[in-house]
């Protein structure tokens, strides 16, 4: 099933503002929030709908990527997967850790929760992103490639189940928020008195307090550990782009969810070949005699090497193409060709007999350009230089 526009989802046009998509999926969320809708399933699609689509356009980077794709970003932030997340969207987790500062004691909402059962649900810690270079070859662009790496990161204790207690157990019930994480606060208005939320200032929102802290962890509820990660990059990535790995990031202090891992894509150049877009140039220098009399040469592509025929009087600045030799689309769109840019080699140094070979040459009537020849030379190299 095609996903809906996420412009359409909130209501708002391509150029919405910042706070007019805020304002916009905020109704959104209180309409469908799980909390005013137990049970319907419906509701709670449409809530992790809006959530998702507010997370795409409210990060420039991920709205510029949408406004240029669309749903072809992919589950990890490149074009060509269907869409920004996979699986069944995001997480009640992942919105309740990313957004719930958004609805702070918003018509009896507590944090972005809300109140189940008369309990408000506390905002979810999220642990910090990672950030890695990963260096790609041209090869390894043309085709796509699988990475699998070891990296540092925070995990979760193992002997406190990261919660930074004794054996996961060393905590009593906050006595000042009796466990919810929060606290409600009355205030007095020109409209009369009016209640709102806070984080509790004992627990710090945790609902909790440590009795005997974890002596592995320090009480942190996190320990250093080397993950290791695989994941897919897609064929026609770019240098500078970044996939999004949803959850392998850092652990959340005293638990919660992870972090995500970014891995920036760094291009290594190519000793012969120059990138740009979907296709790549190469620079052919031929000498006099074959790019007079014509002949056959032999260039380097992504993938090995191609034989190319050259056609008499060939003229430098001549623009040879190899179709479909360059780098796939990102968006699926096809593939970019292998253009071969034609330059001729004038010798800098001759000996005698070069020399005279040369000069018995110099007035033969067909080695002197006619003024046809220079008007549709000078032409080309108008239409270059504009």
């Amino acid at each position: 099933m095609d996903k809906r526009d996420y412009y359409e989802i909130l209501g708002v046009s391509k150029t919405a503002t910042p706070e007019e998509l805020k304002k916009a999926y905020r109704k959104m969320a209180i309409k469908y929030h799980p909390d005013k809708n137990p049970g319907d399933k419906e509701a709670e699609e449409k809530f992790k709908e809006a959530a998702e689509a507010y997370d795409v356009l409210s990060d420039p980077d991920k709205r510029a990527r949408y406004d240029q794709f669309g749903h072809n970003m992919g589950s990890q932030g490149f074009p060509g997967g269907g869409g920004f997340y996979s699986g069944g969207g995001m997480s009640m987790e992942d919105i309740f850790a990313q957004f719930g500062d958004l609805f702070g004691g918003h018509a009896g909402f507590s944090g972005f929760g809300g109140a189940t059962g008369g309990r408000a649900r506390r905002k979810v810690r999220k642990g910090s992103d990672l950030r890695i270079k990963v260096k790609l070859t041209l090869e390894e662009i043309s085709k796509g490639v699988s990475k699998t790496l070891k990296i540092p990161t925070l995990d979760k204790c193992t002997h406190c189940n990261g919660t930074g207690a004794k054996d996961g157990t060393a905590f009593t019930t906050c006595p000042t928020c009796h466990g919810s994480g929060t606290i409600v606060q009355t205030q007095q208005t020109i409209l009369g008195p009016m209640q709102s939320t806070a984080t509790c200032p004992q627990c710090h929102g945790e609902g909790k307090i440590i009795t005997e802290k974890c002596s592995y962890c320090n009480g942190e509820g996190v320990q250093r550990k080397e993950n290791t990660v695989s994941f897919n990059i897609p064929a026609g990535v770019s240098d500078g782009m970044v996939l999004t790995i949803k959850g392998k990031g850092n652990a959340a202090v005293h638990g919660g969810v992870n972090g995500d891992l970014l891995v920036v894509i760094e291009e290594v150049p190519h000793p012969e070949l120059i990138r740009d877009g979907n296709d790549v140039i190469y620079n052919l220098m031929l000498d006099i005699p074959t790019a007079a009399l014509g002949g056959s040469v032999e260039v380097p592509t992504i993938t090995g090497r191609a034989r190319l025929k050259i056609q008499p009087g060939t003229q430098p600045g001549k623009v040879l193409r190899l179709r479909g030799k360059g780098l796939p689309s990102t968006e699926g769109y096809g593939t970019g060709d292998e253009l071969i840019n034609v330059m001729v080699y004038i010798p800098e140094t001759l000996n005698d007999s070069e020399k005279a070979a040369f000069e018995s040459l110099r007035n033969a009537p067909d080695m002197q350009p006619t003024d046809s020849v220079k008007k549709r030379i000078f032409s080309k190299l108008r239409h270059i230089f504009e």
